[in-house]
């Protein structure tokens, strides 16, 4: 055999590796005869991209928060999802003046509104008074979270 030969054998080689490679195996039925191999090829499927513009979405990490009449109800600083990735609640530092005697509490994701005041300035804005933020249990990281909503307040279940 030739120094070609070898090479060009070799490449072959590596050039079928690398096929099945991308191939997995398919267990066989236990009708089929054991000679019978079975193989199905994945395709590597493509990213898919969305472009959104400035004006279709925006952070609210930071977001100031007020209620109905107008009042300061602190900031939004962490959003809460489920196990489904679905948002379930946002969590609110609440009171206090420059982070000293700040209260951290996790509201019900449908009690905010987001929109635009007068100004044409975005605005988020929580269905619920002062008082009954006030006296929400704290949200504690790493810790079930009892969530403040419209209809009071309700639990999540622990992951």
């Amino acid at each position: 055999m030739r120094i070609g030969t070898i090479s060009g054998i070799g490449v072959t080689l590596c050039l079928a590796a690398g096929a099945l490679a991308q191939e997995t195996s398919i267990p066989r039925t236990p009708s089929e005869p054991p000679s019978l191999a079975r193989v199905q090829t994945t395709e590597a499927t493509e990213p898919s991209v969305t472009v959104l513009g400035s004006r279709q979405a925006q952070s609210v990490l930071g977001r100031d928060v007020r209620s109905s009449a107008g009042e300061n109800m602190g900031r939004i600083v962490d959003v809460i999802v489920d196990r489904s990735g679905r948002v379930r609640a946002a969590v609110i530092d609440f009171g206090g003046f420059l982070g000293v005697g700040s209260r951290k509490i996790a509201v019900d994701w449908n009690a905010l509104s987001f929109d635009r005041d007068t100004t044409k300035r975005d605005v988020v804005t929580l269905e619920l008074t002062r008082d009954q933020v006030k006296a929400a249990p704290e949200y504690k990281d790493k810790q079930s979270v009892v969530v403040l909503g419209a209809g009071g307040l309700q639990s999540m279940p622990d992951w």
